[in-house]
């Protein structure tokens, strides 16, 4: 029988690349071009989601719990002027998830409830409590793109909409 720990870090990493999964579902109709495109006149498009969401992985799991160095500079996550080949802003999300996963599964039963400690997370008092955040945080944005791709596929004609 598997112990708590060990079922927690399974969970846990196997939703992270659930969320991977799910989004390459939803961009896999969109062209390059379409990923940076809003159709609305506010908020993000999903290029910029992506970013946000790869950045936020990186800096609150890799930087602050693997310890990998990465710095992040989060105001360009949304107004970078660069636009990446949709291609290349997914492997930069693959390789996150397989980072946060990685991690996930590395936790040790002691590893959960170590303080972690960031400025700018407060809220998060301990590893667990910021792994689970940053799942919540994942699947807020992923809701956000669904309803992106929904709505730039019914705007293109022989474009459809992924689930």
């Amino acid at each position: 029988m598997a112990d708590l720990s060990s079922v927690v870090a399974e969970t846990l990493a196997s939703y992270y690349e659930e969320v991977r999964d799910q989004v390459h579902k939803l961009v896999a109709p969109l062209s390059s071009t379409d990923l940076w495109r809003n159709p609305y006149s506010y908020g993000n498009s999903i290029g910029h989601l992506l970013l946000h969401l790869t950045g936020n992985l990186n800096h609150y799991i890799g930087a602050q719990i693997a310890r990998t160095g990465y710095v992040r500079n989060r105001p360009l996550e949304f107004t970078g002027a660069s636009h990446p080949p949709k291609e290349d802003v997914l492997a930069a999300f693959d390789r996150a998830v397989d980072m946060v996963a990685a991690t996930i599964r590395k936790q040790t039963p002691a590893d959960w409830t170590a303080p972690y400690s960031d400025p700018t997370s407060p809220e998060s008092p301990t590893r667990f409590a910021a792994i689970q955040r940053m799942a919540a945080h994942a699947s807020h944005h992923v809701g956000q793109i669904i309803y992106l791709a929904k709505e730039l596929a019914r705007t293109q004609p022989g474009t459809r909409a992924a689930h």
